[in-house]
């Protein structure tokens, strides 16, 4: 037996697609197939599966608990909840990997697979080695077990060993996304007082998007922050592994600006340590990183790729500007927005500021929002080359990280192209307007070298 699957769902960091279109069952059985034919030859034998609160996922969940099984491994079902829960399971449960089904923040039609494998990301390479694996039908066979294990609670007294003092009124915004029910326990459980909003989990995330970076989708956590007077407000993505947050007076607390909050009880700690950001961070944020007497490291944006860079690097901390928090310090080093609220109440507590004045002390820089625009996937990363070619020969301050990151006497700019969609990704950061609006003509006249134009803005 041999499976294809569609070409446009195997993204970089995890398995994508339209449900009923270019994703369905027996793509998820292929999937299990092939990563219990991997399991395997690694020397495991059993897998945790989660899913999210999707229509489609109960269905996918099934079809890829049939593949796995029938690859031979032994098959850890934890039920609906957030992916940060399936990392969990897969850290503490005796298992060799672990499959997420969600569909991220993706529109209510997607659906998808995140993997971990002996406590590594699965990405890049991996996943196309699942399509090369079903093209062959080069898989394993066995027939494989199927248990339960109820570890929501277990979980929930995790993200509480992260708190370390402080009583504040917080508004919660679970976007009808898989926390809710985890954020409703544990905010049973934390001093304070505690609003909850849209925790039921309902797959047509009927009151707004789930994803808590775009400005708009926090619309309702500001009318509760406001009406209520909370001293700070906390959102999250469909499947709980970003963050979002506002302070007391609705003003938004981007990624960078999370993890320079973050970084003080920890570099406090451990003086001298490698804080890591993506390469969208604010030029704020490592000069904070540095001035706090830590090490920071700017690094290729995806979760994955920061992932293993912490590994490496023996980082205790990291973070992307899209809400991806990562916690080794007292935690095990996967993104999970639900400690991340949890270390934010802690490091507002021990910083002893209220959020609403660490957010006004941060310096006031005009920048723009991640833009977006199509450009065709076969010429995406020569465009990147083209820039990077030119620039360099002008003589400019690049930073080749990821894409080009260009420093300027007005600020910084970035050019990069997305693993995930056929998109390049620009952003720019200046001291006022004027500045910024230079930086801007500076992206355009390098779009326009190689024949693009910025004004083709793309979604998510």
């Amino acid at each position: 037996m041999t499976h294809r699957f569609d070409p446009t769902s195997l993204r970089e960091y995890d398995i994508r697609g339209i449900v009923g279109k270019t994703l369905g069952t027996a793509d998820a059985t292929a999937i299990g197939r092939g990563f219990a034919t991997r399991v395997r030859r690694v020397g495991g034998t059993r897998v945790a599966v989660g899913y999210d609160g999707r229509h489609s996922s109960k269905d996918l969940e099934a079809a890829l608990v049939a593949g796995l099984t029938a690859g031979g491994v032994d098959v850890v079902r934890i039920g609906m909840g957030p992916t940060p829960m399936l990392y969990y399971a897969e850290a503490i449960l005796e298992v060799d990997g672990g499959i997420q089904i969600t569909g991220s923040h993706n529109p209510a039609e997607y659906n998808g697979f995140k993997m971990v494998l002996q406590h590594l990301p699965f990405f890049g390479d991996d996943i196309q080695d699942l399509a090369r694996l079903a093209e062959a039908g080069d898989w394993e066979e066995g027939e494989g077990t199927v248990s339960s294990a109820d570890i929501e609670d277990d979980y929930v007294g995790r993200l509480l060993a992260g708190y370390a003092g402080g009583a504040y009124k917080i508004g919660w915004d679970a976007g009808n996304g898989a926390s809710g029910p985890v954020i409703e326990k544990l905010t049973k459980l934390l001093p304070g007082e505690h609003h909850l909003l849209f925790t039921d989990v309902d797959g047509d995330f009927p009151n707004h998007h789930p994803d808590p970076t775009e400005e708009k989708n926090l619309a309702d956590l500001k009318r509760l922050v406001a009406e209520k007077q909370l001293d700070f407000g906390l959102a999250f993505d469909g499947d709980g592994d970003r963050i979002g947050a506002i302070d007391g007076q609705g003003r938004v607390i981007w990624g960078d600006q999370l993890l320079s909050i973050l970084a003080v009880p920890v570099l406090k700690e451990l003086p001298g340590a490698t804080i890591i950001a993506d390469v969208k961070a604010s030029q704020m944020l490592y000069d904070r990183i540095a001035e706090l007497g830590g090490e920071p490291l700017m690094w290729k944006t995806g979760h994955s790729l920061i992932k293993t860079k912490m590994k490496e690097t023996n980082a205790p901390l990291a973070g992307e500007m899209s809400g991806h928090i990562f916690f080794a310090h007292e935690y095990y080093g996967f993104d999970d927005a639900q400690y991340a609220a949890v270390r934010l109440i802690r490091a507002v507590h021990m910083i002893g500021k209220s959020m609403t004045e660490l957010r006004g002390e941060m310096p006031a820089l005009v920048n723009t929002p991640e833009m977006r625009f199509q450009v065709d996937e076969s010429r995406k990363f020569e465009v990147i080359d083209e820039v990077l070619a030119r620039l360099e020969a002008s003589g400019a301050d690049v930073n080749r990280t990821d894409g080009a990151r260009v420093n300027t006497p007005d600020g910084w700019w970035l050019l990069r192209a997305s693993n995930t969609q056929d998109v390049l990704v620009a952003r720019a950061e200046a001291k006022d307007q004027a500045a910024l609006d230079r930086l801007l003509a500076m992206i355009d006249e390098q779009l326009a070298a190689s024949g693009l134009v910025r004004g083709e803005q793309a979604g998510h």
